[in-house]
């Protein structure tokens, strides 16, 4: 621990690297953005519309949070083994645990249905700004998010209508600069190809995760279908054999899922002050609780690992985000940034007549925020802590409500373009794990009323005269939520749902109104006005530096470029490029977490030990890239990300080139151990467009 905090505040020392987008190789562009002339002058090629519209319409957005992209004409999916957990745990069971052992499907019809699972790829871009904008132009702060939704809403609908193949979305940009609507091809038959076991994919555990030398074999590969036969794609992405070699320009593909670096100083020291330190209290509470509950059994353990796995990853990023705002060079960087903006604005009385000040209504609101936010957290954002019962039961209340409403009135998941996917995912087969759920429950409970207080009345509705464990150990114990008929009659009966006394329904009806109240407030207090002063803060930046600019991360479809590189790191020195096959065989001690993947034990004669294994990239990323493709110029896969290393923790406020490195599984081992250890050359010849 003392060195991953040593690193990443090391990486935040040199206030330089922190430049704007100007910057060589920080980006994480928008595909109708994307700076080709710029890529041409330091690499000597430029991405062609043919190159990035071929690119584009093969990167799949996984909707559970992961990126992926389209390898073969018959619908394969390549992503990361981490980012098909939840479909692994939804098919496993405690005789036939698929995420400790793995899977191959022998043939076509032995490829499992994922349940819930739900694939999207973008088709198209299409500007909407001035629509939107003039939609909010006349009205008070505080009334814009509600009719901004609207708006969002009423556009997507027309877009798409009906259409369940289809999904459309008004993508805010910019924080509110640019509304940019994405059109999308859906796919919600998903099925499992092939994934290896759990120990091959995270090798190294928690003490290897967001640090290099790697030797993880984190990928695994779905199938598309449409109508029940495999979807056809034309122009595939193909995966290269001999991989990438050092120093050679390469391009990720993904979704990266938020970023924060357009945030003004006032809302860097929210986060910096209130919400990460809350936010890594809260998980490395929950982080001590699924321990304690994974050395109960084998069984326990099993349900609490995707869970635990999680919930470590998430700790590691909060305590990298706070050490980069708590850095002082850092943070004074980010305030030279500002001074910039807000000295340009001071000099010029026509950017004053146009923008105000919004950098002192960001501070006032947030002044406003810090009473609001925890419990917009608690009732809202976090509700159920987890708990899939909870989660059914709310979407479920929720909707009967909603759906009653006016189209362009509801909340924005319960707009027709996105109820096809709530849908699908409320009514999938998927099993509830009891242990865990009375954990979830429980502890959020408990936090909600130790963050909230005992006396407030949102705390007192929830609890009653009950503890939190009665009240997780009656839902736990009489909920019927878990089967997916009545899940169904209650989607399809909205009067049953009103007559239901099932105890997860009741506790969310029951805390529903005091929800919904903290959202509101929220975001007629916070969120719109916010959007108004931001977007003002975008147009002041476009106005001065142009649109050579990013905007942050929004999980939409962005493409970053960098080149194969090693690093030096301020504490382990040198840290080359690759690792090769060889080293996973030194680096195994045969304990946990240093111990082989079944499959690789007895498999070392047959692998070749100078295969590149792992490699790193100069490429900018953050969560929501892992299962992103990286490609050459040519657009061949020569690896797939799956993680950052330590330095990149910072990532979400700031990009360092001389530091953050994106962690991918290099292209040649993918093909090495899948027909060397796992049998699968049927797949490999398929992943070579054999």
């Amino acid at each position: 621990m003392r060195t991953m905090f040593a690193s990443a505040i090391s990486l935040l020392s040199c206030a330089m690297a922190f430049a704007p987008a100007t910057q060589a190789e920080e980006g994480m562009w928008t595909f109708d953005n994307f700076p080709s002339a710029r890529v041409k002058a330091i690499y000597g090629f430029a991405p062609d519309k043919a190159w990035l519209d071929r690119l584009q319409k093969a990167s799949t957005r996984l909707e559970g949070g992961c990126s992926g992209s389209v390898v073969s004409k018959a619908g394969l999916v390549l992503t990361n083994h981490h980012c098909v957990a939840d479909c692994l745990q939804s098919l496993s069971s405690a005789a036939n645990d698929l995420t400790e052992k793995g899977y191959l499907a022998a043939t076509r019809k032995d490829e499992k249905i994922c349940p819930g699972f739900e694939v999207s790829i973008l088709q198209s871009i299409e500007d909407v700004t001035d629509r939107v904008k003039r939609a909010t132009a006349e009205l008070a702060p505080s009334e814009v998010n509600a009719r901004r939704r609207s708006e969002m809403a009423t556009i997507e609908h027309e877009a798409c209508g009906d259409d369940r193949t289809k999904r459309c979305e008004v993508v805010t940009l910019y924080r509110g600069g640019q509304y940019k609507l994405y059109r999308y091809d859906r796919y919600d038959d998903v099925r499992l190809v092939f994934a290896p076991e759990q120990q091959a994919a995270y090798f190294g555990g928690d003490p290897d995760n967001f640090n290099f030398p790697r030797y993880d074999f984190d990928m695994s590969v779905l199938r598309l279908y449409k109508d029940n036969k495999p979807a056809a794609f034309a122009n595939p992405l193909q995966l290269d054999p001999a991989g990438a070699k050092e120093g050679d320009l390469v391009f990720v593909s993904g979704h990266p899922g938020s970023t924060s670096r357009l945030m003004t100083v006032a809302q860097l020291g929210f986060e910096r002050d209130y919400f990460l330190p809350w936010r890594i209290e809260y998980l490395a509470q929950l982080r001590g609780s699924l321990l304690t509950q994974s050395t109960k059994g084998e069984e326990e353990a099993r349900q609490a690992l995707d869970a635990l796995n999680g919930v470590e990853n998430s700790v590691k990023v909060y305590i990298g985000e706070r050490g980069a705002l708590v850095e002082p060079d850092f943070f004074a960087t980010k305030v030279a940034e500002e001074k910039k903006l807000r000295d340009a604005l001071a000099k010029s009385s026509k950017l004053r007549a146009k923008y105000g000040d919004p950098f002192s209504d960001i501070e006032r609101i947030i002044e406003i925020e810090k009473p609001l936010w925890m419990p917009y957290q608690m009732l809202e954002v976090r509700f159920g802590g987890g708990s899939v019962l909870l989660g059914d039961a709310r979407k479920l209340v929720r909707a009967a409500a909603e759906l009653a409403k006016p189209e362009n009135q509801r909340m924005p998941e319960y707009t027709p373009s996105r109820m096809p996917s709530l849908e699908r995912g409320l009514l999938a087969v998927a099993p509830v794990h009891p242990t865990l759920e009375q954990l979830e429950i429980e502890f959020w409970l408990n936090k909600t009323r130790e963050y909230l207080g005992p006396d407030n009345p949102a705390v007192k509705t929830l609890f009653g005269k009950q503890s939190a464990a009665e009240i997780a150990q009656q839902i736990v114990s009489s909920s019927q939520l878990a089967d997916p008929a009545v899940r169904r009659k209650l989607w399809e009966n909205p009067a049953a749902l009103a007559a239901s006394t099932d105890a997860a329904i009741v506790l969310a009806r029951r805390i529903d109104d005091a929800a919904r109240e903290a959202r509101s407030e929220y975001d007629q207090l916070v969120t719109g006005p916010l959007s108004v002063a931001s977007a003002k803060i975008a147009g002041l930046r476009f106005d001065i530096m142009g649109d050579d600019v990013y905007p942050d991360a929004t999980f939409t479809l962005r493409l970053s470029y960098g080149a194969i590189k090693g690093w030096k790191d301020p504490v382990h020195g040198q840290v080359p490029a690759f690792t090769y096959a060889r080293g996973l065989w030194e680096r195994a001690t045969g304990a946990f977490p240093f111990n082989l993947g079944a499959n690789w034990v007895g498999a070392r004669s047959k692998v070749n030990p100078a295969t590149q294994m792992n490699l790193v990239s100069t490429n900018d990323i953050i969560g929501g890239n892992s299962g992103s493709p990286m490609v050459d110029r040519q657009g061949r896969i020569v690896g797939l990300v799956f993680d950052g290393n330590i330095h990149s923790l910072g990532g979400a406020f700031g990009f360092d080139p001389a530091l953050n490195r994106t962690v991918a599984v290099a292209s040649p081992i993918i093909f090495e151990g899948l027909r060397k250890v796992y049998g699968a050359d049927a797949l490999a010849d398929e992943l070579e467009g054999k």
